[in-house]
């Protein structure tokens, strides 16, 4: 039997974070979450990823990480997942406390203790990068990083720029230019192709579990920032994509492609993807293409069913 995954992951909760981490706490040895300053500010985030751990039940730690982003001014997406970043479900009193508030420290600690640990960020690239520079040793001990983020094609908050690069586009820089193992990128050019809708909430509400209701009303709630921003009843699912490149690898499709950021002017938080095919820049990012998205959703549903 394979083992199951080691993983850290580092998350700005946010609608899809939230499903992230159930389908990561299920099919991966999920060894910590780590929060960080993204989809909504920190106190946010963490407050997001303990109540979601706590509605399901995790069995795992929640660490607090960086309240803003390296160089430029914090970016939320209060447009998106609301003012609290997990708006529309109903939530209940949060019970749990996080164990630390150095998310940097505890990256660090924990991949110098476990081998291939896989560092999972599907929200800006602080955190990740914070500890590269504090401990450069631990880049070349983790498995790789499987982020979502970037794009292969078109933005969302810029014609060019994803929001995560772009919310941190010098963090973004440094982790993609750094010599990790392995980067694997979810964008959105493939992200775009996982949708959620209405069906997929009957199916989690269906279940008449606690966790089945809130992840119904999850992306209920999704869908419905899906049809005010984009005019379309559905939404992407951006973030667990990241997690099952690492679990469900044979649900995608990539490219070697060499990947560099652009920290500055009209382009800043542009992931510029080298698909030429030529040219003296090595590949560094296994860029995702495609996804099975019916088997995707599967996983999804078949995730959520675990829980209480």
């Amino acid at each position: 039997m394979t083992a199951r995954p080691k993983i850290i992951l580092d998350c700005d909760p946010g609608h899809d974070d939230a499903m992230a981490i159930l389908i990561a706490a299920h099919h991966t040895d999920l060894l910590g979450i780590t929060t960080v300053s993204g989809n909504a500010p920190l106190e946010m985030t963490t407050r997001n990823a303990l109540l979601v751990s706590q509605i399901a039940d995790i069995d795992v730690e929640v660490h607090s990480g960086a309240d803003r982003p390296l160089h430029v001014e914090p970016k939320h997406a209060s447009h998106v997942h609301g003012r609290t970043g997990l708006d529309g479900p109903v939530l209940p009193e949060l019970e749990r406390r996080v164990v630390s508030t150095d998310a940097v420290t505890f990256i660090i600690d924990t991949v110098r203790q476990n081998d291939d640990v896989w560092l999972v960020p599907v929200g800006p690239l602080t955190n990740i990068a914070l500890a590269f520079m504090a401990a450069p040793d631990i880049v070349e001990r983790i498995a790789g990083i499987s982020l979502m983020g970037g794009s292969a094609g078109p933005g969302n908050v810029t014609p060019v720029a994803e929001f995560n690069i772009w919310a941190d586009p010098h963090a973004a820089h440094l982790v993609l230019a750094s010599s990790a193992p392995r980067i694997i990128m979810a964008g959105l050019n493939l992200t775009s192709q996982y949708m959620v809708d209405q069906v997929t909430a009957d199916r989690l509400n269906a279940m008449g579990s606690v966790t089945g209701t809130f992840a119904a009303q999850v992306v209920e709630a999704y869908v419905e920032a899906g049809l005010r921003i984009r005019g379309v009843p559905s939404a992407n699912m951006h973030d667990p994509c990241a997690v099952m490149a690492v679990t469900h690898p044979n649900l995608f499709t990539w490219t070697d492609s060499h990947v560099d950021v652009s920290t500055e002017g009209i382009t800043i938080g542009m992931t510029v993807v080298d698909d030429r095919g030529f040219g003296s820049a090595e590949p560094n990012v296994e860029v995702l293409r495609n996804i099975e998205r019916d088997a995707a959703i599967e996983v999804f549903v078949g995730s959520v069913a675990t829980y209480r």
